[in-house]
């Protein structure tokens, strides 16, 4: 009687032999984004989460558009053009050290960038994505209210023409706060999420911060908070 085949060793960083399923490429995507993220997030998360402060993320946005992870599913203007699984696995590795810096990746190319790809002028596309790739410019998605939840036509703030240099839209109208956003130096007045150069009055609402992670903990560096200048 023929033995039966033996079972390969169980490994417990991947239970479901999961590694055995992907092509090398996404094997070195997996593994390049698993060593940044060990190696830049790891060591300090839990010292930006206990300050509500996200130092540096000028520069972790250009070390993240060095490695093809913004906008990586996306083809042309300096994007990556990776398939879908790798943008999975790149997002993973980075869930796995925070969900504040997966929520930066996704929000840049799946939300921002996608954006300007699918439905963006020639022009436009030139302008922003080559610089958003690179981690020069970050982009904003302002979407989920307290009166309104995940429906973007419903929310309260209303786009208007960008000031000169700032590269996002501004909020017409305050509406409802989504995060706690930085306060403005000279006037005391609140940035809302997903706006850059529009600012509230002082008393406008702004909803408490939150302790989940960095993406929940809406400290005065948040990268999920405001729209950065360029």
């Amino acid at each position: 009687m023929a033995a039966s085949p033996k079972s390969p060793a169980f490994d417990p960083a991947d239970p479901l032999g999961v590694d055995d399923l992907l092509e090398p490429e996404g094997l070195a995507v997996r593994d390049t984004v698993r060593d940044w993220a060990a190696d830049r997030v790891l060591p300090h998360i839990a010292e930006w989460y206990e300050k509500g402060e996200l130092p540096g993320i000028r520069d972790l946005a250009r070390e993240l558009g060095s490695l093809g992870a913004l906008g990586m599913s996306l083809d042309g203007y300096g994007c990556a053009g990776a398939s879908a699984v790798q943008y999975g696995l790149a997002c993973l590795e980075l869930e796995a050290a925070d969900s504040g810096i997966r929520s930066l990746v996704s929000v840049q190319g799946s939300l921002a960038m996608y954006a300007i790809h699918r439905f963006g002028s020639e022009e436009q596309k030139q302008t922003w994505l080559p610089r958003m790739a690179a981690g020069e410019v970050i982009g904003c998605f302002g979407l989920t209210e307290p009166d309104h939840g995940s429906d973007p036509p419903t929310c309260a703030p209303a786009p208007s023409a960008t000031p000169a240099g700032t590269g996002c839209s501004t909020a017409a109208r305050c509406g409802s706060p989504t995060v706690r956003s930085p306060a403005s130096p000279s006037s005391g007045r609140r940035r809302r999420k997903g706006s850059a150069g529009s600012w509230c009055p002082p008393t406008a609402p702004v909803s408490p911060p939150r302790r989940s992670s960095t993406s929940g903990r809406c400290g005065p560096a948040s990268p999920a908070s405001w729209c950065w200048r360029t």
